[in-house]
């Protein structure tokens, strides 16, 4: 029996959870972290409900274009997100899985949150890899997005 590839990370931000969870379903702001460091978000597009869309475009400091997709599949303000997490090529299914994200927001009670993401449904641990560097980039930018340090 194979044993499923997991990602999960925490993270513990210097925001009240509210904030925090308003930065992902809010359509202006996943536009102004998302992604690896150094990257540009070129297109996103969200319906922030259940059965909903979400589509980005991203560019790499290479000027290469990495599109992502998805749909939303939990909505529970202020304490969860869950969606799926599928790359794109041309319209058609890209390289990878489709896999699902879930992301809680833990409110510590000081004006801090413990954002823990967890993904799952990676074909291969080197999948799961690479989605943990991205991730962990990504969660890094938004940690600065954050505090007001924007890139």
């Amino acid at each position: 029996m194979n044993e499923p590839h997991i990602l999960v990370i925490r993270r513990v931000l210097d925001a009240p959870r509210d904030l925090v969870y308003a930065a992902w379903i809010d359509p202006a702001q996943p536009a102004r972290w998302w992604g690896p460091r150094g990257f540009a978000i070129v297109s996103n597009r969200m319906e922030v409900r259940v059965g909903g869309e979400w589509h980005r475009r991203m560019r790499s400091p290479e000027g290469t274009e990495h599109v992502s997709r998805g749909i939303y599949r939990e909505i529970a303000p202020p304490e969860r997100l869950v969606f799926s997490f599928a790359w794109e090529q041309g319209g058609a299914p890209g390289h990878g899985p489709e896999t699902t994200v879930a992301v809680s927001f833990v409110d510590l009670g000081d004006g801090r949150t413990e954002l823990i993401l967890r993904q799952e449904g990676f074909a291969t641990a080197a999948g799961r890899d690479e989605h943990r560097t991205g991730w962990s980039s990504a969660l890094d930018r938004f940690a600065d997005y954050l505090a007001g340090n924007i890139e």
